[in-house]
């Protein structure tokens, strides 16, 4: 059995491996192919980069000729894909459509959902490869059918919360060869490994809002979206006018206008319907119930009614205990401690200690 989970040698295990260009994928295909596996990159092209060569965001202009640069240096096949079409129907269109509902979209999340993991998928297997690769910091346990997702050893870099949508399916074929390393062990391997991009800046942007603002981009492809209309305050006083709901999201504190209030506000509510902002304080944000919807289960042997597990709703927070309760594709999830700025449109992921049970999509808070 080779260290991907096949029983045949390494030089006989086809494997793409999905190259962004920053310094993890990098590490991934060649770690792989020092191993001596049959390792194909392929580098998707989602969107116009000619803005973003300088930025830290993943599969721009610049990070294309990194992979290229990989791929020849340790002489493997590499292949750029243009997607930019399956990019905007997946993430774009829905990134905006969200805004425009009164959500908060986590693009990273259909990204892996849509174009890395249904779109690229299916190219790696057109392409005969036993399994795709990504540089996630993630662990996948199990054989070839029954493959759990556990969290990265490293903390820090854990990307588990951005791979809940990932279906059964989907994690049989899928590997993540870094999730059980550091950071700081990744880039001493991209020096061991002579890697040009071994002090490459990590991707910490939304890949494709070349601006300073998301809303520069929604402006820009859906301007009619940003229509005027009235912010109370949480006794129902009219105390301001917005510019557009999508500029606005719950928990959001700066930007809106509002002078000469006692304390600071934030915004507590974005009523679509109506087309006004409820503005409160800080205390009116704590919720302990959250309710979702379009589950991915990835918990085969637990219970889902009554389960005493963690949960969390940012890829950045810690995990909190509570109960969850699952029927048929809606769920709720009742946290121990409230929360703060919950929003429709975030992930919520569920896990059992490291290991990731699914996730849902909020739709009521």
């Amino acid at each position: 059995m080779n260290s991907l989970g096949f029983n045949k040698p390494e030089k006989a295990t086809k494997v793409v491996v999905a190259m962004s260009g920053g310094v993890d994928s990098s590490v991934a295909a060649v770690k792989l192919k020092r191993e001596g596996y049959n390792i194909i990159g392929i580098t998707l092209r989602l969107y116009n980069q000619s803005d973003v060569s300088k930025s830290k965001s993943c599969c721009a202009g610049r990070d294309i000729e990194d992979a290229k640069r990989v791929a020849k240096q340790y002489n493997f096949p590499h292949i750029v894909l243009d997607f930019q079409d399956k990019f905007f129907d997946g993430v774009i269109d829905n990134f905006i459509e969200s805004y425009s509902n009164a959500e908060t979209p986590v693009p990273c999340i259909r990204c892996n959902q849509t174009v890395k993991f249904k779109d690229l998928l299916l190219e790696s297997k057109n392409l005969r490869a036993d399994a795709l690769v990504t540089g996630h910091y993630a662990i996948r346990e199990g054989g070839l059918e029954d493959a759990k997702l556990f969290k990265a050893v490293d903390n820090t870099k854990d990307q588990s919360y951005f791979l809940f949508a990932t279906n059964q399916e989907q994690l049989n074929y899928i590997r993540f060869p870094l999730g059980r390393y550091l950071k700081s062990e990744i880039r001493q391997m991209a020096v061991d490994f002579d890697l040009e991009v071994s002090d490459k800046p990590d991707s910490q942007d939304i890949c494709f809002v070349t601006s300073s603002s998301y809303r520069d981009l929604i402006n820009k492809i859906n301007p009619k979206l940003n229509k005027s209309g009235d912010i109370f305050d949480y006794e129902g006083n009219l105390i301001g006018k917005h510019a557009g709901i999508t500029n606005y999201t719950v928990g959001q504190r700066k930007g809106m206008g509002i002078g000469g209030q006692k304390t600071p506000l934030y915004v507590i509510e974005v009523n679509k319907e109506q087309n006004y902002l409820v503005l409160g304080n800080e205390s009116k944000l704590k919720k302990s119930k959250i309710i979702f919807k379009d589950i991915n289960w990835l918990g085969d042997g637990f219970k889902k009614k009554n389960l005493r597990c963690s949960a969390k709703i940012r890829s950045t927070q810690k995990e909190i205990e509570g109960v969850l309760n699952i029927e048929n594709n809606q769920g709720s999830f009742l946290f121990d401690k409230p929360l703060n700025s919950t929003s429709p449109g975030q992930a919520c992921v569920f896990y059992k200690e490291s290991r990731v049970l699914g996730g849902g999509w909020i739709t009521i808070i």
